[in-house]
């Protein structure tokens, strides 16, 4: 059948506009003019600008930039503990200060003479080693910036010597073996850990046998291994690691004194050991094999706090000198450890056997049974600052002021405060007994002392001041009374040049 619409009529039909017809009927020109593919499948062009785009699901929008990549300098990473080593490593000499000219040595004689109060004196040369060995220099201390290092010789330091010659026997001879206990307090840079110092390098000159613990918070710190004692009750915990330190810090410091001493005791449980061995063979077992260190140490313990020899070692005894017991940050020790428990329960410090052997020295009466001197220290600027010790110390400072215990002025724990029983035990003598540790609070220098010492750091080059007693009234009341910490700041920051008129 014939369409009606002729062609004419179809020419005639207005052409629709290109915008009216759908986007599939648009056509697409193709960039190639003889493409063979279909014009409607060809790629769409690429958009070009700075058009908005739509975010996918779950698209982060943060900014995104590249890492730019660390160039190779070629320098290599430092080793497991340089940074350590670096951060502790001591300087004992400075070359560039000044040679103090007539300083005289610390010595058996200088130590307890009176007219040399306030005098700087040399530590002895020989001695050095030995300090080190028992790290008896702490890193923060000024020993870098003299000649040589030195020590003040102040009111509390030869009384500390004379303390020495009476257990030693040189003086009143009643006294020849006392045990003397002592806990030494002080505001931050009142010198407490120069004290134990001083106390060490005595313990030398007098040929004692010295024994520290330079940082109390390393062995409850969580920093070395540890396990139970089994058959412990309570229950206890060792630290061979820790306890083989010890071993190699006392060997070294007391290697000729240690080596002339012969094994009196016998130990069972050292079947290693030899009879005729020495006591520096002995304490060679501990810190050559961690596993029994702990059995080796208290071997050691008995061997040098022995009074008479074993059946069948009476041959090659000699009498034991007196010990030197140094402790320094003493409060570390009267609250829980970093240590946990099979229940994962913190343990006590008072359990470790370390801890608990050296606080049990406070207070047994006969812990050293040759005589010696047990000195523990506080830490002013790495405190835990317990309550119990705190409150510890106060009754024990009201002891020796005559107040009892039943007196109301007597310290008394806060209401519903959660003081440790065990810390205020510790320091708690028995009842109607005198308390067997006494507590020595370290002030500051008097105004004498305060200038000997501020004319040290002249001599040596590093003051530039006239040392008259205008200055040194002005600096002692800025340092607090003659705090010798501060006291070393301004030896230290003063550049000042010395004017004419005085």
């Amino acid at each position: 059948m014939a369409s009606s619409w002729c062609w004419n009529c179809l020419s005639r039909l207005r052409p629709t506009p290109r915008a009216l017809l759908p986007p599939s009927a648009t056509p697409r020109i193709s960039s190639a003019p003889f493409h063979s593919t279909a014009v409607h499948y060809a790629q769409p062009a690429k958009k070009k600008g700075n058009s908005l785009t739509v975010m996918k699901h779950r698209q982060s929008t943060s900014l995104r930039r590249k890492k730019k990549k660390v160039a190779d300098r070629g320098g290599r990473p430092p080793a497991v503990g340089e940074r350590k080593a670096l951060r502790k490593r001591i300087v004992l000499s400075n070359p560039n200060a000044l040679e103090v000219e007539g300083m005289l040595d610390l010595s058996p004689e200088t130590m307890v003479d009176s007219r040399l109060r306030g005098t700087v004196l040399g530590l002895p040369v020989p001695m050095i080693d030995q300090l080190r060995a028992v790290q008896a220099f702490k890193p923060k201390q000024g020993w870098s910036i003299f000649r040589r290092p030195g020590t003040v010789l102040r009111r509390d330091t030869i009384e500390m010597g004379r303390l020495f010659e009476q257990i030693s026997g040189e003086g009143d001879a009643a006294k020849k073996g006392k045990v003397v206990k002592k806990i030494v307090t002080g505001m931050k840079g009142s010198g407490k850990t120069v004290h134990l110092l001083q106390a060490m390098a005595m313990g030398f000159m007098k040929k004692w046998a010295v024994i520290t613990i330079p940082d109390a918070r390393e062995l409850v710190s969580g920093e070395t291994a540890y396990a139970a004692i089994e058959g412990s009750d309570p229950l206890q915990y060792v630290q061979p690691t820790a306890t083989s330190a010890l071993l190699t810090r006392t060997v070294d410091a007391n290697r000729e004194l240690l080596a002339s001493l012969k094994v009196s005791q016998k130990h069972p449980a050292l079947k290693m050991l030899k009879p005729s061995s020495t006591l520096e063979d002995l304490a060679k077992l501990g810190f050559s094999d961690p596993a029994v260190s702990w059995r080796v140490f208290q071997a050691l313990w008995t061997e040098l706090t022995a009074t008479a020899p074993a059946a069948g070692l009476e041959k090659d005894f000699q009498p034991r000198p007196p010990m030197l017991v140094a402790v320094d940050g003493l409060a570390h020790w009267m609250t829980e450890s970093a240590y946990r428990s099979a229940e994962f329960k913190p343990i006590h410090a008072h359990d470790l056997a370390f801890v608990h052997h050296f606080l049990s020295l406070l207070k047994e009466s006969d812990s050293l049974k040759n005589g010696g001197l047990l000195l523990y220290a506080t830490s002013a600027s790495n405190n835990p600052n317990p309550k119990a010790l705190n409150i510890a110390l106060d009754r024990l400072a009201a002891r020796q002021a005559g107040i009892s215990a039943s007196s109301p002025e007597y310290p008394q724990p806060p209401a519903y405060s959660d003081a440790d029983p065990r810390v205020l035990d510790l320091l708690q003598p028995a009842e109607k007994a005198v308390s067997p540790v006494e507590l020595q609070t370290l002030g500051g220098l008097t105004r004498e002392e305060a200038r000997g010492f501020m004319e040290y750091f002249a001599r040596s080059g590093l003051l530039r001041e006239i040392i008259n007693d205008q200055w040194v009234s002005e600096k002692w009341s800025l340092s607090g009374g003659g705090i010798i910490g501060e006291l070393e700041k301004f030896g230290r920051r003063l550049r000042a040049t010395a004017s004419a008129s005085k």
